[in-house]
């Protein structure tokens, strides 16, 4: 028999968020498509037509029906071959919790079937859902002091945050760079996928101070938890200042060099990401105007074309569409500036404020 799911759903939830078992997920790949959490695997029980079947069944025919379906339709090879894979998981991650949707059947029996191949797994009562609705608990109750690192576009704010252990780092998270020219080869997340990562994330951190980069309501298709952009609205600000030329070869090297390596890599052709950033250029038009958009256009495709230098289309974005917007926004949050500096200066004072107040009582 399956041994009891833990209790109480809610403590235990955010106990095993900040925890972070390795999770044996048994949902179909469409409902694990739609949302997961971080150290998960996908081993479904039934696979997207069989919980179709199934809960066809349950609907004209009711439960016991409905379990007799599944059980037909997971037997012999197809139950030895799920078993197998289930095994071959958890061996190699004996901690392993089992879950399902709401920790009902379907983790049951995963986990008696388990058991009756030698391995005893906990499963998460009150599964996915249960463990959902404590990250969004988590994220509408963000209550530590925050810090906010501003600075104008190619400040290498990202790689900043990276390297403080108080810090988030939204855009990795988000899998985009935050600006229109950001997306990346590989997909962003699922709006849950992403909220549950960063409730995660969030619990990871014992300081009671997070730092974080300057960021729009959104960060690609992705947007951020309204109590988290609040809490940024009005966090001090950590002001990073570089110089322009600086600023381009930090964006040059990411969006240039990096970007084409990794086209390369997957096997695109330049033209891909030619594509791309034209693509980008079409949906800032409203803001720069239509000659400054036949500029900035013919500057990227003389750059691909190899009759120009890439730095000479960076250098006139910036000029002509980041650095007024950034200016702009800025004197929004001038009286939340607390500090300014080159990034290492910036650096080291959030350090220095985050070893103090570990140290105050």
């Amino acid at each position: 028999m399956p041994t009891s799911p833990i209790e109480p759903p809610d403590i235990a939830a955010l106990a095993l968020l900040t925890q972070r078992p390795p999770l044996l997920d048994v949902r179909a790949p469409a409902e694990f498509a739609l949302g997961q959490l971080p150290n998960s695997f996908n081993a479904p029980i039934l696979n997207d037509a069989e919980r179709k079947r199934v809960g066809t069944t349950y609907k004209q025919q009711g439960h016991d029906a409905a379990v007799a379906v599944g059980h037909r339709l997971v037997k012999g090879v197809v139950k030895d071959q799920r078993i197998a894979q289930w095994r071959e998981f958890c061996s190699e991650h004996p901690d392993a919790m089992v879950m399902c949707w709401r920790g009902g059947q379907r983790s049951a029996l995963a986990q008696q079937w388990l058991a009756e191949a030698g391995l005893t797994q906990q499963r998460v009562s009150g599964g996915f859902k249960a463990l959902r609705n404590a990250c969004l608990t988590v994220l509408d109750n963000p209550n530590k002091n925050w810090w906010l690192v501003s600075g104008r576009t190619g400040s290498a704010k990202t790689v900043l945050i990276q390297d403080l252990d108080t810090s988030i780092d939204l855009e990795g998270l988000a899998n985009h760079r935050g600006s229109a020219f950001g997306r990346r080869l590989s997909p962003q997340p699922t709006p849950v996928t992403f909220e549950n990562t960063l409730a995660v994330e969030y619990l990871q951190h014992a300081s009671n101070t997070l730092v974080v980069e300057d960021e729009s309501r959104t960060i690609g298709r992705l947007g951020l938890p309204l109590a988290w952009h609040a809490q940024m609205q009005q966090a001090p600000v950590a002001l990073v200042e570089v110089t322009q030329e600086e600023r381009i070869e930090h964006i040059h090297k990411e969006y240039v060099v990096d970007a084409l390596g990794e086209h390369t890599a997957a096997g695109l052709p330049a033209s891909a990401l030619q594509a791309h950033y034209e693509e980008a250029v079409s949906r800032i038009q409203r803001r720069l105007g239509g000659q400054r958009t036949q500029q900035l256009s013919q500057l990227i495709q003389q750059a691909f074309a190899g009759q120009a230098n890439h730095r000479d289309w960076i250098r006139y974005l910036l000029r002509e569409y980041y650095d007024p917007m950034y200016d702009f926004q800025l004197q929004r949050k001038l009286h939340r500036v607390q500090f300014r500096g080159s990034r290492d200066e910036v650096l080291a004072f959030l350090q220095s404020d985050l070893q103090s107040r570990s140290e105050s009582p």
